[in-house]
């Protein structure tokens, strides 16, 4: 089965490959709008139009498409990537100290190789608490151009791990996509696959 991944995110092709799994990387171009007020139904939709968009750029069959998007929700509202180094810092002072919320939208979309069309679409919530961090440990973070390419400006596998106290859920949907879900869901949506 050939797997293509509608997103050009580093941590999701290595994450996948933790896995055994070899994708190929076909970024989606669509517009990322976010539409719905909640975490859940944001990333959900958001994964579906991702998917969607490389399902219908993708020929051949026996093939899985991946779509994927990841937020954090904190004080009642969407962290998405920061924009700058000041909206970095103001994303993670409002993490610091507190418990936040990050969910992971995941469609499939697989063309067997008979031709036939199925998908299915789910969303991991994984529960993150965050150390108490002086103002210029938020600085130096935000400074440091890790926190530009991440919802929520931080990545859990990189220099912010310092200040991470605990997390409840997944820690691979924190990274990006969680992937024992994921094969879970591979599973029902392909079966079993004949070597």
């Amino acid at each position: 089965m050939r797997i293509v991944l509608a997103s050009a995110s580093p941590r999701r092709k290595e994450l996948l490959g933790q896995i055994g799994m070899e994708a190929e990387i076909h970024p989606s171009s669509v517009e990322e709008n976010i539409t719905a007020s909640g975490p859940e139904e944001t990333v959900m939709g958001l994964s579906r139009l991702k998917a969607e968009a490389v399902a219908a750029e993708t020929e051949g069959r026996d093939v899985l498409v991946i779509g994927a998007d990841t937020v954090v929700w904190a004080d009642g509202r969407i962290l998405g990537k920061p924009g700058s180094e000041k909206e970095a810092e103001d994303m993670i002072r409002m993490l610091s100290g507190n418990t936040h919320q990050v969910y992971t939208g995941v469609t499939l979309i697989f063309r067997s190789a008979e031709g036939t069309e199925k998908r299915t679409s789910f969303a991991e919530r994984t529960d993150v608490t965050v150390y108490p961090m002086e103002e210029d440990e938020i600085r130096e973070y935000a400074r440091s151009g890790e926190p530009m390419d991440k919802a929520g400006a931080y990545g859990i596998q990189g220099r912010f791990a310092a200040y991470v106290q605990k997390i409840r859920g997944d820690y691979s949907n924190v990274v990006g996509l969680p992937v024992g879900r994921l094969f879970q869901e591979i599973k029902g949506l392909v079966g079993r696959q004949k070597k």
